[in-house]
């Protein structure tokens, strides 16, 4: 037999990509954000600038590293991508009088009629899902669950 019909051969079960949890979640998260991408073009954002964007009109004011904590982000993604977003206007960064290492983000009146403008999207993304309502709340309900375990 040769070596390479003996490795084909010899399939080992916890490496076949359909064995894999992390292949239907990346492959699923990543079509599910690209049908952002014609909804957000026209607006000048990303899909991540516009769950920043989002985070920060439910808070208000928040802190890079409250940014970090509740999008799953690290500080070499988010730092940038702030930087950007302020360069465009949508938003303006500060450093703390009290601590200089901590910078406070806060939309400016231009993000502000940005949410207005695309508060449409999620219901124009949402059809793209093949999902019962029952199901994606389901689904919903296990992705948190599975990022609140992991570490």
């Amino acid at each position: 037999m040769k070596a390479e019909d003996q490795r084909q051969s010899e399939a080992i079960p916890q490496l076949l990509l359909d064995g894999q949890l992390c292949f239907p979640l990346y492959a699923a998260a990543r079509k599910v954000v690209n049908h952002y991408t014609p909804y957000l073009k026209p607006f000048g954002i990303t899909y991540t600038q516009y769950i920043v964007l989002l985070a920060l009109w439910e808070a208000e004011r928040a802190t890079v590293g409250w940014l970090c904590s509740r999008l799953y982000l690290d500080n070499g993604t988010i730092t940038p991508l702030l930087k950007k977003m302020e360069e465009t206007g949508l938003v303006v960064r500060s450093r703390s009088r009290q601590d200089e290492r901590v910078v406070t983000v806060e939309v400016t009146e231009k993000g502000w009629l940005l949410r207005d403008a695309i508060k449409d999207v999620p219901f124009q993304v949402g059809g793209c899902v093949p999902l019962e309502q029952e199901e994606a709340y389901t689904l919903y309900r296990l992705l948190y669950k599975l990022l609140e375990g992991i570490e």
